[in-house]
């Protein structure tokens, strides 16, 4: 039997796939060759799905907390004694402190509509108990909201038209390991490719050329290639006009950014900028490919308005294959708040930051969190400062359900652990935030042991806790319905995946001038914003793995021998400035933390930079992993992370 699923992991692409089953046994997994984007094939990582559906490490039955917190110690006990655990708790929890106690944390493991971070799922369950809402700033917040001022929208442009681009600009992008893809558009197109990286990575050794900026300075380069572009009269004057609003005001932006202040900025040369900005002026259509990785700074939303400004002057938003690709996500008209249902909620309550989960578990206290749901997230492997999300979860007071597949580093602070269903083993929709599909994932094999899914889980309960509202009994199909209002559901279902129509791209007139950013305190013209590390030790960039999926995959026998021991890259001349050699192991470290890893002397990083992967488990890692150094501090824009904002120094290890 052939089932058409999808995959639910943190991925632009979405990528739809077909599990064989044989005697209800998943023995097979591959990409949709129907799927205009998977064409057949998966990742590194997810070949390796079904291992980990399969693992004998499958937390698969209900267990409470019987060791200290963080031991990781626990006996089994049934869903009747953890329903019955958690219903006390919680109403023991709202009773003395308000259902605002309760954070609901929604982690990027599954970004299923109906299982996952997309629709909250459980939000429902949560609203009727008054629980704060959770605001999911980790990813991609800082550039959506950038975007949203320059254009109105973080639609940006079908990733499919990449194929009709004559140049292609890769700007902190590595797709090559993530969303592996959308490669493939590019290729077709026989565009020049330029990436823009301070790493060069597996996709910029195969770009025409590379360009390697300090970290955190891509809003002056995009800044200093409009000058270069307008001092050849190349910016689109018609274009302009009729399509974009705040011209007069933003040429004397653009004027400040002559290539030389530029090239003192970026730490690129004059002849790098010009010649770049010259291509660009000269080449119709020119699109950028941007990820969420480069707005991961202080200035990470600045960095994607004005890179957004850039096609505007060229006039690119106007021609098939020009513009930029950032999130296909807005593009989608999907009934999220019909899913949520925040009418359900007693009362308004307050919202809480993802990214600084340290903080709240320690210092908020109004109220104080009493109750942690963790819904397919490992905050200890993903959030910023991992020494204070420790601290927090550490909290005796603190009464912490997690549901989960395997035992991760968070998992060992649960006084409660939840099995979870895996995706061959649920009902989901998704939607790509890299191309234009939605997906549909049908359950093709029973889960294993005593597994539920995240809907079943809050179904139960409610019904446990004694809540009567009707819409929280909603069955996952119901639920599917509800969020594709107006949308071909059965196509969908039976096709497995469905293509649906962008919306135009700016929405309304571009803003070079935003009022709304100014409203909302920030300048109102794109604009430099300097990294805030402050310092003198490299700049750490913790970029994805190709081999971990943030922590997912992080407990995978084949891929951690695949991915070897933690490694960090310094460049020769930062060796040498340093003592450091080849192969050495060294601590590193800043005021917030440190971790263990071995050296790796190349000039794949540029002087003053520093590179490593995310996605270990610290349990597997010596204790520690990068995180333990990052800062729990907000980027420019919507309180995004600032992972790539991170000084750190090297020492060697005792």
């Amino acid at each position: 039997m052939k089932v058409l699923g999808a995959c639910p992991l943190d991925c632009p692409d979405a990528c739809s796939w077909v599990v064989t089953v044989e005697d209800g046994v998943a023995v097979g997994l591959r990409g949709n060759k129907e799927h205009p984007v998977t064409r057949g094939a998966l990742c590194v990582k997810v070949n390796r799905y079904l291992e980990q559906v399969q693992s004998p490490e499958r937390i698969q039955y209900p267990m409470r907390r019987v060791g200290p917190k963080g031991a990781g110690q626990f006996e089994r006990i049934s869903w009747d004694e953890a329903l019955g655990e958690i219903a006390t708790r919680l109403d023991g929890i709202i009773g003395e402190h308000g259902g605002e106690a309760i954070w609901p944390f929604h982690g990027t493991g599954s970004l299923g509509y109906i299982q996952g971070l997309e629709g909250f799922s459980g939000r429902r369950f949560f609203n009727a108990l008054g629980a704060s809402l959770h605001d999911p700033t980790i990813c991609s917040i800082a550039g959506g909201v950038g975007l949203r001022y320059t254009l109105g929208t973080a639609a940006g442009m079908d990733p499919e038209d990449f194929a009709k681009s004559k140049l292609i600009l890769l700007w902190g992008t590595n797709p090559l390991t993530s969303g592996h893809h959308g490669w493939k558009f590019i290729q077709d197109s026989g565009a020049y490719t330029v990436a823009i990286d301070p790493v060069r990575t597996r996709t910029a050794e195969r770009c025409d050329e590379h360009l390697a900026p300090l970290p955190g300075t891509d809003a002056a380069l995009a800044l200093g290639l409009m000058h270069v572009i307008v001092s050849l009269g190349a910016h689109d004057v018609e274009f302009i006009a009729e399509h974009t609003e705040g011209w007069d005001e933003f040429q004397g932006r653009i004027a400040e950014f002559t290539p030389e202040r530029t090239a003192e900025i970026t730490g690129l040369s004059v002849e790098q900028i010009v010649t770049l900005g010259e291509r660009i002026a000269r080449t119709r259509p020119t699109a950028i490919k941007a990820s969420q990785g480069m707005q991961r700074h202080a200035g990470g939303g600045m960095a994607l308005r004005a890179l957004a400004c850039l096609p505007g002057v060229t006039g690119d938003w106007a021609i098939p294959g020009g513009g930029l690709h950032y999130s296909t996500s807005d593009h989608f008209d999907l009934d999220v708040p019909g899913l949520l249902r925040l009418d359900l909620l007693p009362n308004p309550v307050r919202t809480l930051s993802m990214t600084r989960l340290g903080e709240a578990l320690l210092e908020v206290d109004d109220p104080p969190v009493k109750a942690l749901f963790v819904i397919a997230a490992n905050p200890i492997g993903s959030n910023p400062n991992q020494t204070e999300v420790r601290r927090g979860l550490a909290r005796e007071d603190l009464f912490t359900v997690v549901l989960e597949h395997f035992p991760t580093d968070t998992v060992d602070y649960a006084d409660i652990v939840l099995p979870a269903t895996m995706q061959p083993e649920h009902l989901d929709v998704l939607a790509a935030y890299g191309n234009l599909y939605m997906v549909w994932n049908e359950p093709a094999v029973a889960p294993p042991g005593e597994c539920l899914s995240t809907t079943e889980t809050f179904r139960r309960l409610a019904h446990r806790m004694g809540l009567t509202e009707p819409a929280l009994y909603d069955s996952d199909e119901e639920l599917a319905n509800q969020l594709l209002k107006g949308h071909d559901v059965d196509r969908l279902r039976a096709d497995g995946f469905l293509k649906i129509a962008p919306k135009q791209v700016p929405a309304g007139k571009l803003q070079f001038v935003s009022r709304r950013a100014e409203s909302a305190g920030h300048d109102p013209l794109p604009a430099y914003t300097p990294p805030a590390d402050p310092g003198d030790g490299l700049v750490l960039i913790s970029s994805a793995s190709h081999y971990f999926l943030n922590t997912n995959f992080g407990n995978n026998p084949e891929l951690l021998r695949r991915s070897g021991d933690p490694r960090i890259t310094i460049h020769p001349d930062d060796a040498a400035a340093r003592g450091i050699t080849d192969g050495a192991s060294v601590t590193v470290h800043n005021d917030r933390g440190s971790f263990q890893a071995t050296v790796e002397v190349s000039d794949q990083v540029r002087p003053g930079v520093a590179a490593t992967t995310k996605g270990r488990w610290a349990k597997l890692s010596g204790g520690a992993t990068v995180n333990a150094t990052v800062a729990e501090r907000d980027s420019d824009f919507g309180g995004g992370a600032v992972f790539h904002d991170n000084r750190v120094y090297l020492t060697p290890a005792e």
